[in-house]
């Protein structure tokens, strides 16, 4: 039965594809221009500044104007951006030191000569202090605040401002990760936060990203933002001090679309030229790719088995989900491979937590990690233990006269997670558990509900992590909460001592090898606490014209756009 039901979705999905075949006659894509590409989004985006944004498509844009000292690539390498080269303690240019009797590490950072705001004012160290003092503030609403809390310290000597020492707290492996947050120009916003950084929320709603995001001198890297319409699309031209090579496209506009169907149909018609990797659905690309090879069509379409982790967070404050039994219930009760066959032909994996295959800390060891198999008689008696005993009458469990019944909610107008959604409440359903679903645009979603924690059960959406990342969005310091302005990524509120010092460890570990069984230990604790109910793992899929060269997805945190002055049209 939950298949038949599953088939019925999927079957309504395939009609709706054929009525814009049917309609469209064939694909009419215009040819794409240097002086104008068009990428689409599924995704809105919440705000453009680059240490508020904790949306995909926020960070996705941004990157089109905006340049750290460093970034992964596509090939999973970091490389330099606005540093001329990357501190290790092989080349000298980082050390260990002491602070006050404990240990830290001391990087040496060199920003390029070249390196200029969008106004031809130079990026120099300073600006890199204001984002670690704005990130330090309990007003502002930073969304990786764990980042930041890496740093102790950012200094220079006035006399050379592009010349920063940047000091770790505490002796960290990954020292030469820490700065890969964005610098915000001193000499635009740090008059704004001086003046609105006292109250919270102030200057979130008053910073130029918000008030004025057109304005010069916002922004580093190749493109400038020259309009921004919310729900429709922003529009990027050249920055005429860009350090780097002079891009070919002289205008970029990324659309928002948050219907899939409808992202679909634009390019199929020809209003966008790309999709990215936050465009349609996994399904709908698979129906695509097998529509360009059938008829030769030039496009090409990209799949990257990624770091992007599907999942449901868990509202560890409700009284339901606070008891483990019930987590464990719900995992054991989710047939995750019949999803997966299902919806993506199993060309995307069951998720155990919240490391991918692709990463060296990766564990699918039973012995290391807990494994939820489908078994719906376990769930059934976890239930039964945890005092939800079944009414025959209607299906659903009830304990003290309160019905079994949980609020599932995700972003609006994703099909693949609809109909996902519509999966786990049949379900879920089969053992006496009532999912009721409310979603929402995925501005509110994101911007609101899940950075706020105002779901009162399961939020379902997707990290983007990159290799070897620390885990610290999991420290129980990462809760959201309003005393500390809404920052951090802990959203289910997970507080566990044992993941706690697990997270310390894997971040303070020199050698390698206990670091890796420190990620394994972590692993274990998560799958056995389960904070999350881990779904699966993702791959990225876009879609572009077949003459598009130097276009490639990642598959990780760090998008195609940070690669975006490389890209060619042959």
């Amino acid at each position: 039965m939950k298949l038949n039901m599953f088939a019925q979705f999927k079957w309504v999905q395939y009609f709706s594809i054929c009525f814009i075949f049917l309609f469209s006659g064939q694909i009419l894509h215009a040819k794409a221009s240097t002086d104008e590409i068009k990428i689409g989004l599924s995704q809105e985006f919440d705000t453009l500044h680059p240490m508020i944004a904790s949306m995909l498509a926020s960070n996705y844009m941004y990157n089109l104007a905006g340049r750290s000292l460093l970034v992964v690539d596509a090939k999973g390498k970091w490389t330099p951006q606005l540093a001329k080269k990357i501190p290790s303690f092989e080349n000298g240019l980082a050390k260990i030191i002491e602070v006050k009797g404990q240990k830290a590490v001391q990087a040496q950072w060199e920003i390029l000569d070249a390196a200029k705001w969008s106004d031809g004012q130079p990026v120099v160290c300073a600006d890199f202090k204001l984002s670690l003092d704005i990130a330090n503030s309990d007003t502002v609403g930073v969304a990786s605040k764990e980042d930041y809390a890496l740093i102790k310290t950012i200094e220079w000597d006035e006399k050379t401002p592009k010349k920063c020492i940047f000091t770790s707290n505490g002796a960290r492996w990954d020292f030469y990760q820490i700065p890969r947050f964005m610098p915000l120009p001193r000499h635009i916003e740090a008059a704004v936060f001086e003046k609105f950084g006292k109250d919270k929320g102030a200057y979130d709603k008053n910073t130029n990203y918000s008030k004025n995001p057109t304005a010069d001198g916002l922004y580093n890297g190749p493109y400038k933002i020259t309009e921004v319409k919310p729900g429709s699309h922003v529009t990027f031209v050249l920055n005429p001090h860009f350090y780097g090579p002079v891009p070919q496209f002289k205008k970029i506009i990324v659309k928002v679309l948050p219907d899939t169907s409808s992202l679909e149909a634009q390019f199929l018609t020809g209003a966008v030229d790309i999709i990215s990797p936050i465009g349609i659905g996994f399904d709908q690309a698979l129906r695509l790719e097998k529509k360009i090879q059938l008829e030769k069509l030039p496009y090409q379409i990209q799949f990257q088995p990624g770091l992007i982790y599907e999942h449901i967070d868990v509202n560890l404050d409700n009284p339901i989900l606070k008891d483990l039994r019930v987590r464990q219930a719900l995992m054991y009760g989710l047939n995750r491979e019949s999803l997966v066959q299902a919806l993506f032909e199993g060309k995307q994996k069951v998720a155990h937590h919240f490391i991918a295959p692709v990463d060296v800390w990766y564990s699918a060891d039973p012995k290391k990690i807990k494994i939820y198999n489908f078994d719906k008689n376990k769930a059934d008696k976890l239930l039964t233990e945890a005092g939800w005993l079944l009414n025959k009458a209607d299906g659903f469990r009830y304990k003290k006269g309160e019905k079994l019944s949980l609020q599932l909610m995700t972003t609006a107008g994703n099909k693949v997670r609809e109909t996902t959604q519509a999966f786990l409440q049949q379900q879920w359903k089969d053992i006496g558990i009532e999912i009721v679903i409310k979603n929402e645009p995925p501005r509110v979603f994101f911007g609101d509900t899940v950075k706020k924690r105002k779901f009162t059960g399961l939020a379902m959406y997707a990290w983007s992590l990159f290799p070897e990342k620390s885990p610290g969005q999991y420290h129980s310091k990462s809760i959201p909460s309003e005393a500390n302005g809404w920052s951090g990524r802990n959203t289910m509120g997970w507080v566990n001592k044992k993941a706690d010092q697990a997270i310390e460890k894997i971040e303070s570990e020199m050698n390698p090898k206990k670091r890796l069984q420190a990620a394994h230990e972590l692993q274990k604790i998560y799958s056995e606490d389960i904070p999350t109910l881990s779904l699966f793992y993702r791959s990225d899929v876009a879609l572009a014209p077949i003459n598009l060269k130097n276009y490639q997805i990642t598959g990780h945190q760090f998008s195609e756009t940070n690669e975006v002055e490389t890209w060619t049209l042959q």
